[in-house]
């Protein structure tokens, strides 16, 4: 184990492309030791690790499943072994398999429940126990604008998503007396990969359907969730904000 500093160490799932990597810019900027997790994208990971680095950050990469127990647990092992301590976690890996519910596999709806809400679960599982003997601990969890709305098409994404917000009120609950908050993040829509492969027709009736008439940027996201990881949030905790442009009031 290295030595442990005065630093704050967080742990970000999907921290490599998108909102997860303006999250980890923003923490590193705000003085932040990172310990980011990515699927597959190794290129992307790397590109992250050094921009994070530039700002001052200490970082990790590690690349696992979250849907899969032991691949949560060796992200926490190394950030243990590396740092000693974790101060915060970024749920931030998801992904999407949209259909009408008449054509969605089974597989792709479970695969969907299994990375972005059975991942989210295996992660705040560990880091609870770590988090309950600091008696401190910031947990931030994204979920979507969608499992609060419903979206047409997204059953599989919808449901992981509202599931997100039961686990953080139920988290935020259990965790309270011993000083760890436990907070949601509902974005609309931000312009990311995910949202790129939308045609401009699209996009014209997605901008259309937010009262700020534009989408959002992962900085938008990144700055909130910084707030939260961050000392004068203390006394926020099961909450669930949006940073939609008003799409859900």
């Amino acid at each position: 184990m290295s030595g442990q500093s005065d630093k704050k160490t967080a742990i970000i799932t999907g921290g490599s492309r998108g909102i997860g990597q303006a999250v980890c810019l923003e923490l590193a900027k705000k003085g932040m030791d990172l310990v980011i997790n990515y699927a597959g994208n190794h290129e992307a990971a790397q590109i992250t690790k050094q921009l994070c680095e530039e700002l001052g950050a200490a970082v990790v990469l590690v690349q696992g499943d979250v849907s899969r127990t032991e691949d949560c647990e060796a992200l926490f092992a190394a950030a243990s072994q590396q740092f000693g301590k974790i101060d915060i976690l970024v749920n931030n890996a998801g992904i999407t398999r949209d259909n009408l519910i008449i054509r969605m596999s089974g597989e792709d709806f479970d695969r969907v429940i299994d990375v972005n809400l059975k991942g989210t679960w295996n992660c705040m599982k560990l880091a609870a126990r770590i988090m309950m003997k600091q008696r401190s601990g910031r947990i931030i969890n994204l979920s979507s604008v969608v499992g609060v709305a419903g979206n047409a098409g997204q059953t599989n994404y919808a449901a992981s998503k509202a599931g997100v917000i039961g686990l953080t009120k139920s988290l935020a609950r259990e965790l309270a007396g011993r000083g760890v908050t436990v907070n949601a993040v509902a974005p609309g829509y931000i312009e990311t990969d995910m949202t790129s492969t939308l045609s401009e027709e699209i996009k014209a009736m997605v901008q259309n359907s937010i009262p700020m008439r534009r989408m959002g940027q992962s900085s938008d996201v990144a700055s909130l969730v910084a707030f939260l990881a961050g000392n004068d949030s203390g006394y926020i905790t099961g909450q669930v904000i949006h940073v939609d442009g008003g799409m859900v009031m």
